[in-house]
């Protein structure tokens, strides 16, 4: 069983929640949060004890005391960092590189109007400059990344496009070595993929599908159970009949 990494005392002075941009707040909401598409990554990536999940949350060098203010401070739309220090992430409402010791493993950007050009070609900058060893970005339609799928992995210190590749339905895909997962573009949607089964992650969407599928099935097999037990009761019914005539044939 995994041990949770804790320092010996949590930060007491948090860092300040993120600004509120509606156009911002609503394309994470659609992707990663109502799908659960980063709480089945989580629960997929495992090691939860030592593993920080999140998002939309202050990313930084320096402590916060030594922060002027917030202003060009990246602010990512999902991270995660293994072997970190989950509760200190969340006691400090952010991740702190020089209090968790390392960058971040994977970053990824969704686009929306206010952020494409920025998450493009600014955060690029940024993250490379933070030695984050993944970068990616999804652009639900293409228009505000000028992709709908991008990814970049650290190499030398610069960033190098990740092969991304159009498969036979239309979608798109590129393979994340940090996570090890396969990233898709599918119909405008943010799906991840194990890439050893062939078979997508978990959304909610998936598991109500497949509950819907259980069900018909139990639906079906319930319903074959009592035309079995209808035809049963009819076939013994007729039985009791036939009995009741060979008695009468015989003046019983």
């Amino acid at each position: 069983m995994t041990t949770a990494k804790s320092p010996k005392s949590l930060p007491t002075y948090p860092l300040p929640d993120t600004p509120f941009i509606p156009d911002e707040k609503m394309t994470v909401f659609d992707h990663l949060t109502i799908t659960g598409s980063a709480h089945f990554l989580a629960q997929y990536l495992g090691n939860l004890d030592t593993t920080v999940m999140g998002g939309d949350r202050y990313l930084t060098t320096v402590l916060p005391a030594q922060l002027a203010d917030m202003t060009g401070v990246p602010y990512p739309d999902m991270l995660v960092s293994f072997n970190a220090y989950p509760d200190v992430f969340r006691a400090r409402n952010g991740y702190v590189i020089a209090e968790q010791g390392k960058p971040p493993d994977f970053v990824l950007e969704v686009a929306s109007e206010s952020t494409g050009r920025r998450d493009a070609v600014d955060k690029r900058i940024t993250y490379a400059a933070l030695d984050i060893p993944e970068y990616w970005r999804f652009d639900e339609t293409g228009a505000y990344h000028g992709a709908r799928l991008a990814g970049d992995r650290l190499v030398g210190g610069q960033y190098e496009p990740i092969l991304i590749d159009e498969l036979p339905d239309g979608s798109l895909q590129g393979h994340s070595a940090i996570l090890n997962v396969d990233v898709r573009w599918v119909d405008g949607h943010l799906v991840w993929y194990d890439p050893t089964s062939g078979e997508p992650v978990a959304t909610f969407e998936s598991l109500r599908q497949a509950f819907a599928r259980e069900s018909e099935a139990l639906t079906r097999e319930r319903e074959a159970l009592n035309q079995e037990r209808e035809a049963r009761i009819q076939a013994e019914t007729r039985v009791r009949e036939l009995e009741d005539q060979i008695r009468r044939l015989r003046g019983e």
